[in-house]
């Protein structure tokens, strides 16, 4: 059977490198769009830089039930997209690779796209492209799976439906899943740990983990795309058992 790894996810706006890093080790990511949205996670909101501390930005949603699917969410039409554009380019403005990094920003920030889900999917599929990922993304609804599963038997269901070989998941997740379950039905299951990779944040000591924003700020593209490509390992339950 042709191999095709299978990552499941949901849509973050400018996420962490390590988003990056299971686009990037898998064949197919299949973007949530029609699961819960969470307040408390990181769908519309991040970390930036900003006197050499970590600080939240965010996208600003209107008022609505807290049961409605990611897809059903809307932005605010008080979105002041100009003020986090400042707020921005008053953080990082000198910044080696800042003029590059804030165009792709802006176009992302920009976007006239009033439903959440489209709105972010269409920043991450610019940096897709930009950072040289040639992973295809789908939406899960778009999948034929029964979508009232959830956790574990969602996943199955989604990696039975795409054929998958190998199914990837970020490595919080090793006590989510029963690697039998997946054995039985000839799925590799595996998790991706990245790299702590360090850089120069102005004259500061560094802070980890923040945007792919704050990577793309401080390094070159070629270097980027570097990190993207290599800076991460998979392992699976059974090694972490050895």
């Amino acid at each position: 059977m042709e191999e095709k790894r299978i990552a499941i996810m949901q849509p973050y706006f400018f996420p962490y490198i390590g988003y990056f890093h299971l686009l990037q080790a898998a064949d197919t990511l299949v973007l949530y769009d029609n699961i819960q949205y969470t307040k408390k996670g990181w769908i519309n909101r991040n970390r930036y830089l900003h006197d050499a501390a970590d600080t939240v930005f965010s996208i600003p949603l209107r008022k609505a039930s807290d049961y409605l699917c990611i897809d059903q969410r809307e932005i605010s039409v008080d979105f002041d997209r100009r003020k986090l554009l400042n707020r921005i380019r008053s953080a990082y403005q000198k910044a080696p690779h800042f003029a590059s990094t804030f165009e792709l920003f802006t176009h992302s920030v920009e976007c006239s796209e009033p439903n959440l889900f489209r709105f972010i999917k269409h920043s991450l599929l610019l940096l897709r492209d930009h950072l040289g990922i040639t992973t295809d993304i789908v939406d899960s609804s778009s999948i034929e799976v029964d979508h009232s599963a959830r956790g574990q038997d969602r996943v199955l269901a989604i990696c039975g439906a795409l054929k998958a070989s190998m199914y990837i998941n970020a490595a919080g997740g090793t006590a989510l899943y029963d690697q039998e379950a997946f054995e039985t039905r000839g799925i590799e299951l595996r998790f991706i740990q990245s790299e702590n990779r360090t850089y120069q944040q102005f004259n500061h000591s560094f802070v980890p983990w923040l945007s792919i924003l704050d990577v793309m700020m401080f390094n070159s593209l070629a270097a980027v795309q570097d990190f993207v490509q290599y800076g991460f390992s998979l392992f699976s339950n059974t090694s972490l058992a050895k």
